[in-house]
């Protein structure tokens, strides 16, 4: 069953999807689900599959036109399901493909697309590929699927090369050969339970396209693929010393032999022709950390990926300029290759953006923030600052991604106990970073009960603060000046008008703390500044905090009908 069948959309509806301009993609709402702390069925303290089917209602309700979800697949969990054993199946602890199954059913029947997250840079190191690379020895098929080399020095000593983890220290790790002596190294840009895979091989090509097949057949709407821009290392693995404010993932680095490679194209090249096989526009989209947004726009070029994280957007300081420059610049690079810009304030790698925007220092991508980190946020300003931001985003045309919790205003968790903590970059920075478990911790739903309505049992992967009572969203809910509120009428006007599509039009006039545009018969007017802007007498449709009269207060924004 097609997805505009499960949606009970007739033939009109299905005519209108597929009219060139008009794929679901270029203006959807997309809700992540990190499934394992989105809610939790059998109280096990994970969140699963069945879980996320129960609350579908409410998803509809918020009015979002899609959910991605990150990884479910197979796993012994070292990195939160990014480190897959078996791609073409669900891990135990978030249920079973019929749960799968189930959710993608119910999801459609309510208008939600799914898209599922894909791990191609690199599998688990329980995989059964890399168990017989291992098993096989030096020189053998099985391991010319990973990047296994021999070390350097007298006996093979030091590693291949100089390359550092994303997660902390070396990128290489020694293997043991069968008689106890030590082998080979094999290659992984992140935890070494993540051994990269080889794509110079062409049977890693074919098991991948195997994989896409296997969830497209079950009705999956598209995929959000994990590290895009990795996959290709350059040739001979030269060296490479990353300046040492480099952001962990690249995005503020060039020519990095392994990251952004010419030839990972043409990966997508052929993922893109065998996802055009499927009817209801699939997608693909790219979680690629580049240095520009002229360069995360190769990416989305008519044969290729169909969507591109805007990293840039979203690591963008709270600042008028600077918010101007990023969203021209969006829409002008993106544009250039006919291609939606998407926007983004938060996710499962990033501080909550409650608690970014209020940071009193700075703070690289994957370093977390935690007891002891300097410049920590202030609440009611980030708060305050958060929702400005989403009401301004929403009215942006493209696509925009929402990371579950955001819709309740929930702040990064701090106070994490050090023995609690389970995101790899903990350990192996040796607590240096935090890493990204305070933006992971399970939603509230309830401000009373076990687990604030996680689940009935009390149980928890990562402890809920006890102040999240105030952000559950069944108090939000009955408080019509609620976050939960804020969002939910948001989508509703940004359905009412299509401001997913169209043009957006710069107002000037307002002086240089503001960011102001139109958008067809809208106007909408953000003041970052920390003087009161007068705008006159007009009808407001939404503002991101309840004022009265006609100046907007600071770190606030409204949208507006002309006259």
């Amino acid at each position: 069953m097609t997805f505009t069948q499960a949606a009970g959309l007739g033939v009109a509806d299905e005519l209108a999807l597929a009219m060139p301009g008009s794929e679901w993609w270029r203006t959807a709402v997309i809700y992540q689900i990190y499934p394992r702390s989105f809610a939790d069925a059998n109280g096990d303290g994970v969140g699963d599959l069945p879980g996320v089917t129960e609350h579908l209602d409410d998803l509809q309700r918020l009015g979002v036109d899609a959910i991605w979800l990150s990884p479910f697949m197979t796993s012994p969990q070292k990195d939160a399901g990014y480190d897959v054993a078996d791609y073409c199946d669900v891990d135990p602890l978030f249920g079973t493909l019929d749960d799968f199954d189930a959710m993608l059913s119910a999801a459609h029947a309510r208008g939600i697309r799914v898209i599922v997250d894909l791990v191609p840079n690199h599998s688990s190191d329980q995989h059964v590929w890399f168990q017989e690379a291992l098993a096989a020895g030096p020189g053998s098929a099985a391991r010319a699927r990973y990047l296994f080399r021999d070390g350097k020095g007298e006996s093979g000593e030091l590693p291949p090369n100089n390359w550092e983890s994303v997660f902390g220290g070396p990128a290489w790790s020694r293997t043991t050969n069968p008689d106890g002596t030590p082998g080979q190294w094999y290659l992984h840009i992140f935890d070494a339970s993540q051994p990269d895979f080889d794509w110079s091989n062409p049977v890693v090509w074919e098991e991948f396209r195997r994989i896409l097949r296997f969830w497209l057949d079950r009705g999956v709407d598209g995929f959000r693929v994990d590290v895009a821009h990795g996959l290709i290392k350059a040739d001979g693995l030269p060296d490479y010393t990353p300046p040492t404010d480099a952001a962990s993932m690249g995005g503020e680095e060039s020519d990095v032999p392994y990251w952004a490679q010419e030839g990972v194209h043409e990966v997508y090249r052929d993922w893109h022709k065998l996802v055009a096989e499927y009817d209801g526009d699939r997608a693909l989209c790219a979680e690629a950390w580049l240095p520009t947004i002229e360069k995360t726009a190769l990416w989305v070029r008519p044969d290729e990926m169909h969507q591109a994280f805007n990293f840039e957007y979203l690591q963008t300081k709270w600042d008028a300029a600077a918010l101007r420059a990023v969203i021209d610049g969006s829409i002008r690079a993106y544009g250039a290759v006919g291609a939606p810009s998407t926007w983004v304030l938060s996710n499962h790698d990033v501080v909550r953006h409650a608690s970014r925007l209020a940071l009193t220092a700075e703070n690289p991508q994957g370093y977390g923030i935690g007891p002891d980190s300097p410049g920590k946020p202030i609440a009611d300003v980030g708060l305050r600052r958060a929702r400005a931001a989403t009401t301004l985003m929403l009215a942006l045309p493209g696509s925009a991604y929402l990371y579950q919790g955001e819709e309740l205003g929930l702040p990064e968790v701090i106070d994490l106990p050090d023995a609690a903590r389970q995101d790899p970059t903990w350990f192996r920075t040796g607590g240096e970073r935090y890493g990204r478990d305070g933006c992971r911790v399970p939603l509230p739903w309830t401000a009373e009960g076990a687990a604030h309505g996680f689940n009935d049992t009390g149980a928890s992967w990562l402890p809920q603060p006890a102040e999240w009572a105030a952000f559950a969203r069944d108090v939000q809910q009955a408080d019509p000046r609620s976050t939960l509120n804020l969002y939910t009428r948001l989508l509703e006007l940004r359905a009412r008008f299509s401001l997913g599509a169209g043009e957006l039009e710069w107002l000037e006039g307002y002086g240089p703390d503001v960011v102001a545009f139109r958008r067809g018969a809208l106007d909408v007017v953000a003041n970052l500044g920390d003087a009161a802007v007068e705008l006159g007498a007009v009808g407001f449709l939404i503002q991101s905090e309840a004022f009265d009269g006609t100046a907007v207060p600071a770190d606030t924004t409204v949208w507006f009908e002309r006259a």
